[in-house]
């Protein structure tokens, strides 16, 4: 979780960096083939000059000369972040590209894990008491074990994934103009509200009981299951799994309502005022 002010302000104690989230827009080069000659032609019937400036993830399907295609993609006026994860990723690491998710997919995260409860040691005077039913609840404490080990052996992986990596942040305070609040690994809960000029990032879902005026974004990564639910909804913008509305071409029936936002595919962003649900 990262809080940052985006204000210009200057202090003796600035730190070196300060880590914040914004809305970046990249474009997507989807390849099919390893043919520079004919990525390079479909480049020049695409592109009307070589300065646009543009940057771009690679996404391809078929192995490539990673090298040789950044340098392309450069003379063509376009600047290579990174690369969609697939067959490039091992020569993306060798080149220091980012490495981004496919659709739909969220980047897993570590939660630390939580140290075991210790058991205070027993008053002497209460061993004597406690011996005659030692038996018992040594039997019963094997069969919750099995019970355990049972139980969590049918499980599906990807349940116990889910389960170990996500983890919801609550934030109680206001998110004021220039603040931006960014949360990985799990849904983010707002309790109050995001302020005009301010941004709330999860990669999992956006919840927000206050009034939501500023940039909402929740699926980051890419999760198209991701979902963003107001109490108050006026938002400058908001994205769900990298598909974006801005206030502009917000449905006027939902504004400062209760609404739920969700990604569908096929038909992008829709938009649902709760209350009428």
């Amino acid at each position: 979780m990262t809080v940052s002010d985006n204000n210009n302000q200057t202090t003796n104690t600035a730190p070196a960096l300060a880590l914040y989230g914004k809305m970046l827009t990249f474009s997507r080069l989807q390849f099919s083939t390893d043919d520079l000659s004919a990525i390079e032609a479909q480049l020049a019937e695409t592109l009307s000059n070589k300065s646009s400036n543009i940057p771009i993830l690679i996404d391809s399907d078929v192995e490539q000369d990673l090298s040789a295609l950044v340098e392309l993609l450069w003379s063509w006026g376009l600047q290579p972040i990174g690369v969609v994860t697939g067959v490039l990723d091992d020569q993306a690491r060798e080149q220091r590209l980012a490495i981004f998710p496919a659709d739909g997919k969220r980047i897993e995260r570590i939660i630390p894990s939580k140290k075991a409860p210790t058991t205070p040691n027993k008053p002497a005077e209460d061993s004597n008491k406690d011996s005659a039913s030692d038996d018992n609840v040594k039997d019963v404490t094997a069969t919750n074990e099995r019970e355990t080990k049972t139980t969590v052996s049918e499980m599906p992986a990807d349940t116990l994934t889910s389960a170990q990596h996500i983890t919801s942040l609550i934030y109680d305070q206001m998110l004021r103009s220039g603040q931006s609040l960014n949360h990985v690994g799990g849904d983010l809960i707002l309790t109050n509200s995001v302020n005009s000029g301010a941004e709330a990032i999860t990669d999992n879902s956006l919840h927000v009981y206050g009034r939501a005026q500023g940039r909402l974004v929740a699926g980051a990564t890419g999760d198209k299951d991701a979902r963003i639910f107001c109490q108050v909804f006026n938002p400058s913008l908001v994205s769900v799994a990298g598909t974006y509305c801005l206030r502009d071409n917000l449905p006027e029936h939902v504004i400062d309502k209760p609404v739920q936002v969700k990604f569908i595919e096929g038909e992008g962003l829709v938009f649902t005022v709760m209350d009428e649900a």
